[in-house]
């Protein structure tokens, strides 16, 4: 190689940080439960499920990214059941305050998801805030 060309390739990772394609797999997780958005709600679960699934045994850091996915998408699930149920028991009169709280919960899904992504993305493990570590 001539002192003019240059190494384009990525160099090694230092030891107990991920390596690129770890850290794309930790990236797929949290982006898998936008598929939610096209499957009716049920990909929130299925994308970071699979991914977590594939993942476990063999890319510890994309395993515990999509297990974070998961878990945030868990508890988002439960956060939207619990504000449907009180809207039907109180007859539609807590509407009120249930359906902007909903908007607001699917907007933070959104923007956490995404900063979830790109922090997976930079090698950075990222948690959720108030999540329910369901699945461990």
């Amino acid at each position: 190689m001539s002192e003019f060309e240059t190494y384009t390739a990525e160099p090694p990772a230092p030891a107990g940080t991920p390596s690129a394609e770890e850290r794309q797999w930790g990236l797929f997780g949290h982006l898998s439960s936008l598929a939610g958005l096209f499957t009716g709600g049920i990909g929130n679960i299925v994308g970071p499920l699979i991914i977590w699934l594939i993942k476990k045994d063999t890319m510890p850091f994309a395993s515990d990214q999509a297990k974070e996915a998961l878990n945030f998408n868990i508890t988002l699930l439960i956060i939207g059941v619990i504000l449907f149920l009180v809207t039907l028991i109180t007859f539609f009169i807590a509407a009120i305050i249930t359906i902007p709280l909903g908007i607001l919960l699917g907007i933070a899904w959104l923007v956490l998801t995404i900063v979830a992504a790109m922090k997976a993305n930079e090698g950075v493990a990222y948690r959720y805030p108030f999540t329910l570590r369901l699945v461990k």
